[in-house]
This record gives C-alpha cells, structure tokens and sequence, in this order.
C-alpha cells in the first residue's frame, strides 16, 4: 500500500518524496534545541541526528511503511517542514499515524495543521485505514493543539520509544 501523498498539495504546499538533497535545508529543525526539547533518546549533534531521520524516511519508504513527504511552498518552492503517514506499532497494534515537524523559521503559521489535515484527507479518501492518530509527547502542547485542531481526540497516555505520550485518535 501506498501511504505517500507523493503529487497531492493543500492551498500553500506541494507534497513530494523527501530527496537526499534535502539534508541542508532540513538540518536547522536539528540545530534548533526547541525542536527535539520533548524527545528523549536522539543523538545530540544536529548532523547525526538529521542523518539518522533521513535513514529512517528512505527505509520507510523502501519498506512500504509510509513516511514523510517532504512539504513544499507553493511561494518560493523552498522546503517548510516533513508529514506524512507513518506505519507505527504502539501498545503491539499496528496503527497509522500522522507525523508532521516543520522549520522553525515556519512555526506558528497554521502549516502543521494544513499538512496534518491534508493527511487525515488523503488517507481516509483513499480508505487507507478505519482510524489515524498522532503520537504525541505529554509537553508538546503545540502539538497536541495542531492534533485538536485536526478533530483528533486524546485516547491513552502511554510509553512510546521510552518517552511519555498521547495518543490522540481520529475514525474514518
């Protein structure tokens, strides 16, 4: 099954692949401390850290997994951020989530939200599964509010990766 939304694009992004060559222009979402500040476990260089992200995206992809697209201004065709649909084992089930991150520069000018929506569409329109969520770590307020707004209703609490989260939780 295809869980990319390779070619499909909302009113100010495109959606495409994520390319190698994007590695510069993602590296600043590392290099910023606020990114990652609720994530535990991911290396502490920035480069390392990117590198390990881009290998986990390709193997994504390689393995029918689903996985991030790269999200594109349809204004000056720069790179804004990273969501796609994401095949995940939470709690031994097998879910799909939506997983979004954008640049920093970008933040806090509705594109999480236009991204994650464009995914809940896509995917259920496309009968990808019954249900989506989101995981979320228990501070990223930001997060969550992008999840809420998006008609995602707080399930569980529960562990992922060894870090606290939500779950939040959409039906077709």
């Amino acid at each position: 099954m295809n869980y990319l939304l390779e070619n499909q694009e909302s009113q100010r992004l495109y959606y495409r692949k994520v390319l190698p060559s994007d590695f510069t222009a993602w590296l600043p979402f590392h290099q910023e401390p606020k990114s990652t500040q609720y994530w535990e476990g991911l290396p502490k260089d920035p480069e390392i850290a990117c590198k390990e992200q881009f290998q986990q995206i390709f193997h994504r992809y390689d393995n029918a997994l689903g996985g991030m697209n790269a999200l594109i201004s349809k204004n000056d065709n720069t790179l804004i951020g990273l969501c796609g649909l994401l095949v995940q084992e939470v709690d031994g089930e097998r879910e799909l989530e939506i997983g979004y991150s954008i640049l920093p520069e970008y933040w806090r000018q509705g594109f999480a939200f236009e991204a994650a929506h464009k995914c809940k569409e896509y995917a259920f329109s496309k009968q990808l599964a019954s249900h989506l969520i989101s995981i979320i770590h228990i501070d990223n307020i930001p997060s969550q509010k992008v999840a809420l707004k998006n008609e995602m209703l707080l399930e569980k609490t529960t562990s992922y990766k060894n870090n606290p989260v939500h779950i939040f939780r959409i039906n077709a």
